[in-house]
């Protein structure tokens, strides 16, 4: 018998003990407000049922990292970490925070969107009525290597191989060649996001928000940049952007296009789900419910190929949080062998 306990513990040493699986999610909060400052304001006071309702949706799904999008940035990150604040005390602790400038409301000193005016959310490098609305971040219980955090979102749209960029019937630039000179591709950011995990190994988190192929004319402005938008994350795959990534991937963001249903170039997130780079562990349902086109699905969750999917889903709709629904994916690490 002592025999048998010795050579059980020996194996039970010898054996690596499997990592807990990482659970991982994306959620458009749609929080933004209409004002600098203004969600810093309402996180810091109780009785926004909206706020709530948002809390109440992340902590049922109790998540390891978070994408966020629909959240205002603030110079500081004091909004984000009000958030986190927030979140905290409901019983979820997310000490490790991404916030960066995003584009929205970024002004460019040209006529963007080609109404004859210079000024106003069109004419930002991403709609928004002030800088830093409706951002994206990352929440996260595992440390973020800012330090090596790249961000994408000072690439201008013409600077992308193929960009699709929109034209005047006559074939001349659209609105012109000097706002194409200047116009960024993304209309939120696009950043990829090394995140070291409990066993010393590490995740790229690749998190963006495409613009909404919509609100344009016949030029379709809007819905090439969102299928350039989408494609960007192909091309930084091929290492279009500097080395390909090492580290497995996950893609989660907003890309704000159905494969089937509603406006877009729909093409362009086919592709992106059938790269064989990536897996799709989602059931292909609806992520968010909209008033005109109906429900569609907009919002992924891309584990790179080799990632071991344990369990994924969508939480319930909550129409009192979002119109969105907050995904998730259950994670095991790649053989590292």
């Amino acid at each position: 018998m002592r025999r048998l306990v010795a050579l059980l513990i020996c194996l039970t040493l010898a054996t690596p003990l499997s990592a807990d699986p990482i659970r991982i999610a994306s959620f458009n909060t749609e929080l933004s407000r209409q004002g600098p400052g203004l969600l810093l304001r309402d996180l810091t006071r109780e009785g926004d049922a909206r706020i709530d309702a948002v809390i109440g949706v992340i902590l049922r799904a109790h998540p390891d990292i978070l994408a966020l999008q629909g959240i205002d940035w603030d110079l500081e990150g004091r909004t984000l970490d009000a958030l986190a604040t927030r979140l905290e005390k409901a019983g979820i602790a997310f000490p490790h925070r991404l916030t960066r400038r995003p584009n929205s409301g970024w002004e460019s000193g040209q006529d963007l969107d080609g109404d004859g005016r210079i000024g106003g959310p069109g004419d930002s490098q991403g709609w928004g009525r002030f800088s830093g609305q409706g951002g994206i971040a990352v929440l996260s219980r595992f440390p973020i290597l800012t330090a090596e955090t790249q961000d994408f979102s000072a690439l201008l749209w013409h600077d992308l191989p193929g960009a699709e960029l929109p034209t005047h019937p006559d074939g001349t630039p659209f609105p012109s060649e000097a706002a194409q000179a200047a116009q960024r591709l993304s209309s939120t950011a696009h950043w990829a996001v090394p995140i070291a995990l409990p066993d010393g190994t590490r995740l790229r988190l690749l998190t963006f928000q495409a613009g909404p192929p919509v609100f344009d004319g016949p030029e379709d402005r809007n819905g090439r940049r969102n299928a350039d938008e989408i494609r960007f994350w192909r091309l930084y795959l091929d290492g279009a952007f500097g080395p390909a990534p090492t580290d497995p991937v996950v893609l989660a963001g907003g890309a704000n296009l159905d494969p089937e249903r509603g406006a877009g170039r729909h093409q362009a997130i086919r592709d992106l789900l059938a790269d064989p780079r990536l897996q799709d562990p989602l059931p292909p349902e609806p992520t968010a419910q909209f008033a005109g086109p109906g429900p569609l699905r907009v919002d992924y969750l891309l584990p790179a190929a080799g990632w071991q999917v344990l369990d994924s889903g969508l939480a319930p709709a909550d129409p009192a949080a979002s119109r969105h629904r907050l995904i998730w994916v259950d994670l095991a690490l790649p053989d590292q062998g």
